[in-house]
């Protein structure tokens, strides 16, 4: 008798994520570092586990080399298995041909003999690149419940942003009656959070008609979703109440970093009722020197801190000198903020080095937006970096 998992569930991390600029230069998107000591598929990998979902297909394509490297035998999350467990799916050469995944579906079709190898009665599909804590076994009970053969989770937001997502119409029992792909007028606000559980050999049967289809974009809400709700397959939403942001943008990870220094119950990272996992560097103690002054920040293990933080959120090993001043900033791991350097409304990646006296941000949260310093770059001595400037390589001034 075939071994089986009752659901399976398949990642999309591979994005280009080009929103979020200097950021994702070098990495994808889902291994953007998150929350001092996270990265962003963090989540929805602790999900999985927390769900009782323990075989997991991770989509890569763009820049896979460190998320591949981070995610290794899925040991952090419980998920190195014998039987199911965590799997890195890049794309590959076929007999017949050779092709990146050309979108969401295709995604997915190119690894149908992955899903099949597990037998599974529903297949779950997931993007690497939300931040939310989610049971996905309670959405599970509910696609049994009313019998659908896909149950999208969907989540309500501001009626005034509502064109920015696709829309779910649905009848009062949540079955779906139409989909709206950004409407400009649209008939209500429940959007959905492209996370999909699909009765497996519906999905299977889907994705091989939308291959064959010459015409299709091969993707999910644009393809799939529309040919099952014509076909008149039973479609339901799920609502999910929680919290939950898309980070494709610089504005997104930057407020939900400050989110995490909020008090929302719903997104409390050191739950340990609902622990997020991750990888964590090897580092001692994190440092605060007798005259620093720090406040509503979050500070990860080997920080060095003998200067002013306020608001921040600061990854492992991020030096603060002595009368150096960090606000309102995300600042990744092996950064150094040099004295009398000030950084506020900004990103900075990892081993970014500001120089003494050097400025970074604007000082109010202005329209300018948030400033951005990619990876390993330095910002000269003295130099100012205006708020909303996003710079990839070693600044030395106008």
């Amino acid at each position: 008798m075939q071994r089986k998992k009752e659901c399976v569930a398949m990642l999309l991390a591979g994005g280009q994520g080009s929103r979020l600029y200097a950021l994702t230069n070098n990495i994808a998107k889902p291994a953007v570092a998150f929350g001092a000591k996270y990265r962003i598929i963090d989540f929805p990998l602790s999900n999985c586990i927390n769900s009782g979902i323990d075989t997991v297909g991770v989509l890569t394509q763009y820049q896979p080399l460190e998320l591949n490297e981070y995610i290794g035998n899925g040991q952090p999350w419980d998920l190195d298995r014998a039987f199911g467990g965590v799997h890195i799916l890049s794309p590959y050469q076929a007999k017949k041909k050779s092709s990146w995944y050309e979108g969401t579906a295709n995604a997915i079709y190119q690894n149908l003999h992955f899903m099949k190898m597990y037998n599974p009665e529903y297949v779950l599909i997931l993007s690497g690149d939300h931040i939310y804590k989610m049971n996905y076994a309670k959405m599970l009970e509910a696609h049994k419940e009313t019998g659908a053969d896909c149950t999208i989770a969907a989540i309500e937001v501001p009626m005034e942003e509502a064109s920015r997502f696709g829309i779910l119409n649905t009848n009062p029992d949540g079955s779906i009656y139409e989909f709206e792909e950004k409407p400009k007028q649209p008939k209500s606000n429940l959007a959905s959070m492209g996370i999909y559980i699909f009765t497996a050999r519906k999905l299977f049967q889907y994705l091989e008609e939308d291959e064959a289809n010459p015409n299709s974009s091969k993707d999910f809400g644009k393809d799939v979703l529309p040919a099952m709700l014509n076909a008149g397959e039973k479609m339901f939403s799920y609502r999910f109440s929680g919290y939950w942001k898309d980070v494709g943008t610089i504005s997104s990870l930057w407020e939900s970093n400050m989110d995490l220094l909020g008090t929302d119950p719903d997104f409390d990272v050191g739950d340990s009722a609902w622990k997020i996992h991750s990888r964590n560097p090897l580092a001692p103690p994190e440092y605060i020197g007798e005259h620093a002054c720090v406040s509503n920040s979050m500070i990860a293990l080997g920080c060095e801190i003998e200067g002013t933080v306020e608001n921040s959120v600061l990854a492992s090993n991020v030096v603060v000198e002595e009368g150096a001043t960090v606000k309102d900033s995300v600042i990744m791991a092996g950064s150094v903020v040099k004295k009398g350097a000030t950084v506020s409304y900004s990103i900075l990646d990892e081993n970014v080095v500001v120089e003494e006296n050097a400025k970074v941000g604007a000082e109010k949260h202005a329209k300018a937006g948030i400033a951005v310093l990619g990876r390993e770059i330095t910002i000269a001595e003295g130099v100012t970096v205006e708020g909303g400037k996003i710079l990839d390589k070693d600044y030395r001034g106008e």
